[in-house]
């Protein structure tokens, strides 16, 4: 069977395989600044230097016109790659639907997020991924980031491990739609990139 040759029968079943629990109902809370928390129980001697080691020691001068949080770049973190599978999320995102990351089929990988928080708290940061195949959705993944405070340096979140899918059905293009939002909705970057899923690294 050629590759890529796989029936709507089949990705339905795929798709079916891959759906969702229910989410557990989960409520944000309430928005403060870092410079409100900072100004919190400024007498608890102990309590205002843990929040100083998660904050900082003063306000951040971040500059007001850059967003507060910045996707920087998403890697495929797999050791058994034969080059590093990364892109840059600063650059031109429309040039990523024209090239495609090759993962072997079967091999474990990682992905990571690098971004930066710029001037205030954000809570509840999520990445979502859709997978698409042909045009079908067959996969979706949520995955908890956390909440971070500002700081110059750069945050890494990375998923948990996955498998690559393998089989004569499993090879093939994936059309994966990324985005990383929050609690409050906020888009802070949405993304489009392609996996081509190969027999081997250089097939």
């Amino acid at each position: 069977m050629a590759e890529d040759e796989v029936t709507e029968e089949q990705l339905a079943a795929i798709a079916a395989e891959n759906e969702e629990q229910e989410q557990v109902n989960y409520k944000a809370p309430a928005v403060k600044s870092v410079k409100e928390i900072q100004d919190l129980d400024k007498d608890d001697e102990s309590l205002r230097k843990y929040k100083e080691a998660l904050l900082g020691s003063g306000p951040t001068e971040a500059d007001p016109t850059i967003p507060n949080v910045q996707v920087t770049q998403m890697c495929l973190v797999c050791e058994m790659a034969p080059d590093p599978l990364i892109l840059d999320l600063k650059g031109d995102l429309e040039a990523f639907k024209k090239q495609a990351f090759i993962l072997k089929e079967g091999v474990e990988y990682k992905i990571k997020i690098s971004f930066k928080v710029n001037r205030e708290i954000v809570s509840g940061l999520k990445y979502v991924q859709q997978t698409y195949r042909k045009g079908m959705k067959i996969d979706k993944s949520d995955y908890m980031v956390g909440s971070y405070g500002p700081r110059p340096a750069e945050y890494d979140f990375l998923t948990t491990v996955e498998e690559a899918p393998k089989g004569v059905l499993a090879r093939g293009n994936y059309v994966i739609k990324s985005k990383f939002t929050d609690d409050d909705k906020h888009d802070h970057l949405s993304w489009e990139w392609n996996l081509n899923i190969k027999k081997d690294w250089k097939d």
